[in-house]
């Protein structure tokens, strides 16, 4: 895979196949980040595209938001997939308060929906996905931006 990259997605399948082969691609080349932000508006296929990840790793998953948990793990083989959704999250005190930066400490996977509610505490690298609505006259369109961030110290 090859960053930064823009995939169109037709449909519910093709936002997973992108999540899927995301995973993939991190797990053949451990240099990339193991924390996926994830940017888009209510109902555009953030879930979806976790469930393709997690697909990936932990292949019986049963993926589902967790709006009201704030975190899901996804056992794998070798490795889990932690799913959060930061659409309630105000302050880096709740982070703190669901062992947010404990769990960024592992050597799992972090996958956060409404990364743009704690731009502030995510890690100095990371993947992000941005996941938009691209054709007003068909609902299951969307655009898939997907690239490397790294902040400079």
């Amino acid at each position: 895979m090859i960053f930064p990259l823009s995939i169109k997605s037709r449909s519910y399948t093709d936002t997973e196949n992108v999540g899927a082969e995301l995973a993939r691609a991190m797990l053949e080349d451990g240099s990339l980040p193991r924390f996926v932000a994830l940017y888009g508006d209510l109902g555009v296929g953030k879930t979806a595209f976790t469930r393709g990840f997690t697909s990936i790793i932990a292949p019986s998953a049963r993926v589902k938001s967790p709006t009201f948990a704030l975190v899901n793990q996804y056992k794998g083989d070798t490795i889990s997939v932690f799913h959060f959704d930061m659409y309630r999250i105000g302050s880096e005190d709740e982070l703190y308060s669901i062992g947010f930066f404990d769990y960024t400490e592992t050597n799992n996977i972090c996958i956060t929906e409404w990364s743009e509610n704690i731009e502030y505490a995510l890690p100095p690298s990371f993947v992000r996905v941005e996941i938009s609505k691209d054709d007003p006259n068909d609902t299951d369109s969307r655009r898939i931006d997907v690239q490397l961030v790294t902040v400079a110290p």
